[in-house]
């Protein structure tokens, strides 16, 4: 019945030596993987919390241009997005000088919508009554929302924007569709040398994974010391 699980040729399925030399190779594609991560993350925070405070504005002309541009990146694939960019743009005299450049800002325009939904169910989250003594002093819309709302709606948008972080991480593979030198490609490269295919995408994944857990430490981290503050009140 298991005869099929001895016939495996488990040798070649991972090659530790292989993977162990691959690692310097890999790390620099981490970086480049790194630098795109952080870079879309931050840009993607900003435009997603300009979007979703357009998004709950009470005038259409913010509103309805901000429900569109969310409900088009939800609903279209990153990596279809990225090809518009990068291979579609220069038809009409759009062209990028780097791949790495037309990834950033794929992937930032891609999570920027993601962010503004996370950032919009944050500040509704607050309650009313924070609002209401708010405009009692007297503040204006700005006032309120740096000194009163942002502060409470960063405590309960930091799981969900770790969330999205860790997706952004992940998908900057797919900007090795475009040529640009992340951990995916440089996996490329050396399986394609050696054939060593399923070798170097396992070593990509644990090293993608990795990130991720020290990612997710980190949110624990904060969340312990948001959590920590709470409990002082």
């Amino acid at each position: 019945m298991f005869d099929w699980f001895y016939q495996i040729q488990w040798e070649y399925l991972y090659n530790p030596e292989l993977a162990w030399q691959s690692v310097p190779l890999l790390m620099e594609g981490l970086k480049v993987t790194m630098i795109i991560a952080l870079f879309s993350m931050f840009f993607a925070l900003v435009l997603g919390l300009l979007i979703g405070v357009a998004r709950m504005s009470k005038f259409w002309l913010f509103k309805l241009p901000a429900k569109f541009y969310i409900s088009f990146m939800r609903g279209t694939p990153l990596l279809v997005f990225i090809f518009i960019l990068y291979y579609g743009l220069p038809v009409i005299g759009i062209q990028f000088n780097s791949p790495i450049v037309a990834g950033i800002v794929g992937i930032s325009l891609n999570f920027a919508a993601y962010n503004a939904e996370v950032i919009r169910s944050a500040i509704m989250s607050v309650p009313r009554g924070q609002w209401e003594a708010a405009q009692s002093l007297q503040m204006n819309y700005p006032q309120l929302m740096r000194r009163i709302i942002i502060p409470q709606a960063t405590r309960i948008a930091l799981p969900p924007t770790f969330n999205i972080f860790m997706d952004i991480v992940k998908g900057t593979s797919l900007a090795s569709v475009i040529t640009v030198h992340e951990l995916l490609y440089s996996a490329r490269i050396v399986a394609g040398r050696t054939y060593e295919s399923m070798t170097m995408y396992i070593t990509a994944a644990l090293i993608y994974w990795s990130v991720c857990v020290v990612i997710g430490f980190f949110q624990q981290y904060l969340e312990r010391r948001y959590n920590r503050y709470l409990n002082k009140q």
